[in-house]
């Protein structure tokens, strides 16, 4: 296989998992799940902030799936779980409610996956495609 071959399937793949990742946590969000609730109650912004993220989240799926907007996905998944990272630092801790670090692991694969996007999309970022060569 070629590397522009490999390098294709690497960026749909990362678009993907990160899809998949922040998709599956929507459900648990918007139905209120118990786990939901305590995290935001710990943080104080139990229902709204919940609801919130939600939608952005959502959002963020959706421009991660649309190919001219995939940069704008990966700015939001990046700031959204540079945030999640920040709040189990600051907040919860690493382990919530004996998840073993599953919610902060997942947080930093969406993050790193996002880091890895923007980088690959920096050229069809506006007013910043003109910095890349």
């Amino acid at each position: 296989m070629k590397l522009p071959e490999m390098e294709r399937i690497l960026f749909h793949g990362a678009r993907l998992v990160a899809v998949i990742i922040i998709g599956q946590t929507l459900y648990f969000k918007f139905s209120g799940s118990e786990e939901s609730k305590f995290i935001f109650s710990v943080m104080g912004m139990e229902p709204w902030g919940r609801y919130g993220l939600a939608v952005l989240e959502t959002f963020c799926v959706l421009f991660l799936l649309v190919p001219r907007l995939v940069w704008l996905g990966a700015l939001m998944g990046f700031n959204l779980m540079l945030g999640a990272v920040l709040s189990h630092f600051v907040f919860l801790g690493i382990v919530v409610q004996n998840d073993g670090g599953l919610l902060f692991v997942l947080a930093l694969v969406v993050f790193s996956l996002s880091t890895y996007l923007l980088y690959r999309e920096r050229k069809t970022i506006p007013y910043l495609k003109n910095y890349f060569d």
